[in-house]
């Protein structure tokens, strides 16, 4: 039964196992650069992820795995310089974890380090399992990333919904297990189905977070270039977009660019 609404004024990790504790759910968008980030935690959403996502929406690559490292680090420092109250959750991109827990641990502490980040997100559960628990053992927080994952893309070899037969969604329910017990203070589910959502977060005590897993998650994330309609050719059924940028951004430079060209910008008001 959920309880009155807490008022925090930082959000950390324990913050979020408090929130599943009473029932709140818990918000979380992607932000990659500052002026963005900026308006985000602005508006009390409890964690900003910086994803990899950055690879198709600020970059325009097909998938996660081009970004590297250093590339990484940049969008995490421009968005930890802007915010006062989220917590800054970091993914660790393709290849920077998955074949050795040492380079893991290596990468891990350069996000800390050189961006200032909170968290690191990774991809995986039992075959990565050396790595998270190096990097935890290091008193890095881990959050995990379960169901559909967009780094394991050319294996799977479609974007559809993971974990619909009965053997994988075990394996999804295990690995879940896995990492609370290894000490990850929350769980991304990607893309499963919605039954199995409300199964895994009955299963664990900490946090899950939903991206097209159902209304039983105890969190919900979005990338904010599809919230915000920035995007348009992106049309998953999990999608709710709360604006139309794209058409609207489109307009507004269309308009300016005809007020150039008649001579009406910069009219006398408008300059010195």
């Amino acid at each position: 039964m959920s309880t009155a609404k807490k008022e925090y004024k930082r959000v950390t990790v324990k913050s979020l196992v408090d929130m599943k504790k009473h029932g709140e759910k818990i918000s979380m968008l992607t932000a990659y650069d500052y002026s963005m980030a900026k308006i985000v935690d602005s508006a009390n959403v409890d964690v900003i992820l910086v994803g990899d996502s950055a690879s198709n929406v600020m970059a325009g690559h097909e998938t996660t795995l081009p970004i590297t490292l250093d590339q990484m680090i940049y969008h995490a420092a421009s968005v930890i310089r802007a915010i006062e109250r989220a917590l800054v959750v970091v993914d660790l991109p393709f290849g920077s974890y998955q074949s050795d827990s040492k380079e893991a641990l290596r990468s891990a502490i350069r996000i800390m380090k050189e961006s200032g980040g909170h968290a690191v997100k990774l991809e995986g559960g039992e075959e990565i399992k050396e790595s998270v628990k190096k990097i935890l053992k290091a008193g890095i927080p881990v959050m995990g990333h379960l169901g559909l994952t967009p780094q394991s893309i050319y294996k799977f070899g479609t974007y559809t919904v993971r974990a619909k037969e009965e053997e994988e969604a075990e394996k999804l329910i295990e690995d879940a297990k896995l990492l609370e017990r290894l000490g990850c203070f929350a769980i991304v589910l990607e893309k499963i189905p919605a039954a199995l959502t409300k199964k895994v977060s009955e299963s664990i005590s900490i946090p899950t977070i939903g991206i097209g897993g159902g209304k039983h998650a105890d969190g919900q994330v979005l990338v904010i270039h599809d919230l915000l309609g920035m995007t348009h050719e992106f049309n998953p059924r999990f999608l709710r977009r709360y604006m139309n940028l794209y058409e609207e951004m489109g307009n507004a430079i269309s308009q300016y660019v005809t007020d150039v060209k008649s001579q009406d910008f910069p009219n006398d008001e408008e300059q010195y």
